[in-house]
């Protein structure tokens, strides 16, 4: 299995709006990230594989920062792993388990960054199942339930 690094730990103060990279936070378990709007709900932590926005930053020629398409934590090095419901990532000290592979857009509940929307088709919604600190240069990669 891969090891990814986290890249980005990114908050917003409200639903709707891009994320901000602040760089460490706190995963709750069964809350999500401490500070952000999202936490507590059914999608507690979006994680967007970094390698997707890189590769439309490219096609369409604007840059992209972590956080930017509304993801918490933007991982690199994990693209090609194979993602199912109920996979187990550990990050940093945290744990989450993946409970939604993309996302269903709508036009009130969907943030977009230059018309995009990476984590409808790419995002990884998860739940936190072992709270812990994140931290950018964590490690990221994929456990067995004996790990866990």
């Amino acid at each position: 299995m891969k090891t990814g690094e986290l890249i980005g730990v990114s908050i917003s103060d409200k639903r709707g709006t891009g994320k901000r990279n602040i760089g460490e936070g706190y995963l709750k378990e069964g809350y999500g990230l401490e500070g952000d709007a999202h936490a507590g709900t059914e999608r507690q932590v979006g994680i967007l594989l970094w390698e997707y926005a890189e590769e439309l930053s490219k096609k369409q020629g604007f840059e992209v920062e972590p956080g930017d398409f509304a993801e918490n934590l933007t991982v690199k090095g994990l693209v090609g792993e194979e993602f199912k419901l109920g996979t187990l990532l550990q990050v940093g000290e945290s744990v989450l388990e993946v409970t939604q592979i993309g996302k269903v857009l709508t036009k009130d509940h969907t943030f977009n960054f230059h018309g995009f929307v990476l984590l409808a088709d790419n995002g990884l919604f998860c739940k936190v199942v072992k709270g812990g600190k994140v931290k950018v240069g964590d490690k990221a990669k994929v456990i067995s339930d004996k790990e866990f």
